[in-house]
């Protein structure tokens, strides 16, 4: 047994051995002199076509009154009349307040009696002018009294008629803010009319969807308060000036018909449309920024081309790309972990 031993030995032995010889012809082959290959980079491509495109645009907005006067006195006086409350109807015409007009009543009466004595001796100097005996300038002094008179009288005349107030169109009260027997200053807020046929909501729009929008266009409305229902409006204004911060410009909607139920400061849900149109429209994703601007990768054999681009408005998933590509363009829609101008890339065609 003891002479066997050696002989059970050498054969792990010589195992081991094949292994390191085959270790090593491992590293000559891949020794350091020889480069590794490089995995391929993968990229999905898109090859751009115009396309037919409306679009489709929600913003958000409050309901207000577009016609809403502000009732102010303009004499100092005590109201005598006010009938009308929040809510109520008014029609155009109707007496809306009354203050006390007795001092100024009487301010009226005499001066309507001094234009009736300017007169009487205007007629006087007349006659003697003719006759000779009263000088030109006595006549034109006259003439100048008499003037004087009426203008006193028209101004009572108007001051008297600032104290019964009377509603300039149809519409609602919404404020009521003083109540007979009080004594108000001149240009104090008694009431507020607002036309209720008048309801807008205004928004805020972005200064690139601006150009493909024009008074009269039509639009749908929702108001969360009544529901789900759909209610007709209209682009009735644009605004001519854009906010040089946000880029946002403002444009008027008004509903027609107002709905019933439909109240100033409800929330509304305004649907923009605009015509259909040739547009080349990218992935969202495929659009790229740093700091020298927006940029997209082309395919350009077989290697990644960074072009700059000029972007429009978004629509859905995609972006309008307004300069920078043409239709036919393969440009780079995934795949940009590692991707760099000029580097070699191994397309894919999306799916």
């Amino acid at each position: 047994m003891v002479r066997d031993f050696p002989r059970l030995v050498s054969i792990p032995v010589l195992l081991l051995l094949a292994l390191l010889g085959g270790c090593d012809q491992q590293k000559q082959s891949s020794g350091p002199g020889q480069p590794r290959k490089a995995a391929d980079h993968l990229v999905q491509i898109q090859t751009l076509q115009p396309r037919q495109v409306g679009m489709d645009y929600l913003r958000t907005g409050a309901l207000k009154y577009r016609k809403l006067v502000r009732i102010y006195s303009q004499e100092t006086g005590r109201i005598t009349a006010l009938p009308w409350f929040e809510g109520d109807y008014v029609e155009q015409g109707k007496q809306l307040v009354k203050l006390d007009d007795e001092l100024l009543a009487a301010e009226l009466a005499k001066a309507r009696a001094n234009a009736r004595q300017a007169q009487q001796d205007l007629s006087r100097f007349e006659e003697l002018h003719r006759k000779k005996v009263a000088s030109k300038d006595e006549l034109l002094r006259a003439k100048t009294a008499l003037d004087i008179a009426m203008a006193e009288q028209q101004i009572l005349v108007a001051r008297v008629g600032y104290t019964d107030i009377r509603a300039p169109f149809t519409g609602i009260i919404t404020e009521r803010l003083s109540e007979p027997g009080d004594v108000v200053p001149k240009h104090a807020h008694i009431l507020t009319l607002a036309d209720p046929q008048s309801l807008i909501t205004q928004l805020s729009v972005s200064e690139l969807l601006l150009p493909h929008l024009k008074p009269g266009d039509e639009v749908e409305m929702r108001i969360d308060a009544l529901g789900r229902t759909v209610h007709t409006g209209r682009i009735m204004r644009i605004h001519p000036d854009v906010d040089a911060n946000t880029k946002q410009g403002q444009i008027e909607v008004q509903l027609q018909p107002v709905p019933e139920g439909a109240r100033a400061g409800q929330f509304a849900r305004v649907t923009l449309k605009t015509s259909a149109a040739q547009r080349l429209l990218i992935p969202f994703t495929a659009l790229r920024r740093d700091r020298l601007g927006e940029f997209v990768y082309l395919l350009e054999q077989s290697r990644a081309s960074r072009v700059p681009v000029q972007s429009g408005l978004k629509i859905g998933d995609r972006i309008e790309i307004l300069q920078g590509l043409d239709a036919g363009d393969k440009i780079i829609i995934k795949g940009f972990m590692g991707l760099s101008d000029n580097k070699q890339v191994v397309p894919k065609p999306a799916k």
